[in-house]
């Protein structure tokens, strides 16, 4: 019986102090998600690549980064096209932790069985 009003009474103290909370933890919670939209706000300024940009990573051998998802891309429709991501060296793109883009493998056109005239 001891034990259960200590249970109790702890659950009573315990309520009574998560109520009143101090204003500055609800001020921090404000802060951060200012700063989060503040974040967000600056990633989408960054302007897309133009395709004279594009071309010239491409003609020095750079890959296209997609830092959002961690895949590099050598060639292809999604190279210079995903919303974040940025041209560097395939050796650099490696060295941050970057792989690379599974390429689509052709699939094999399947042969029409033919009957033979007996």
């Amino acid at each position: 019986m001891k034990k259960l009003i200590a249970v109790l009474a702890f659950a009573a103290f315990a309520a009574v102090g998560f109520a009143q909370t101090p204003a500055s933890t609800t001020t921090e919670k404000t802060t951060t998600t200012k700063t989060t939209k503040q974040k967000k706000t600056a990633v989408a300024a960054v302007p897309a690549p133009t395709a004279q940009e594009i071309a010239d990573a491409k003609a020095k051998g750079m890959v296209w980064v997609n830092t959002s998802t961690k895949v590099y891309h050598k060639e292809g429709k999604y190279y210079g096209k995903t919303k974040q991501g940025k041209s560097m060296t395939e050796d650099e793109a490696k060295t941050a932790g970057f792989t690379a883009a599974k390429e689509p493998v052709a699939k094999p056109v399947a042969k029409k069985k033919t009957t033979a005239a007996k």
